[in-house]
């Protein structure tokens, strides 16, 4: 049974840090690509970043690059998302997500706000 939990969010000052994780189980983690998505109220959800099988590449949105790094490590099933320089506007509810599998997990809010 394929499970993403993902945990590391919570209320943040603009400019702070956080780093999400995302602990995957019930597939061979090191044979997928890797995502993190977003979704904040009223909008729909949008994809921020991406990491291939080996983690030698990466693609973010433009509203994130330079402040958002994803990064994984395969030999404990765990992708992370490093969020440095927050802005309001990154508040959203984020989830991970396997390329090709539909399973999501129950994600994990993240609120920047003074």
């Amino acid at each position: 049974q394929v499970q993403l939990v993902e945990s590391g969010g919570g209320l943040v000052q603009p400019g702070g840090s956080l780093r999400l994780s995302c602990a995957a189980s019930g597939f061979t983690f090191s044979a997928y690509a890797m995502s993190w998505y977003r979704q904040a109220p009223g909008k729909e959800r949008e994809l921020v970043a991406s990491i291939t099988r080996d983690g030698g590449r990466t693609n973010y949105i433009n509203s994130v690059k330079g402040r958002l790094t994803i990064s994984r490590d395969n030999g404990k099933n765990t992708v992370y998302l490093q969020m440095n320089s927050l802005k309001p506007e990154d508040t959203a509810m984020y989830y991970c997500k396997a390329s090709a599998i539909t399973t999501w997990g129950q994600g994990t809010q993240v609120t920047v706000s003074s």
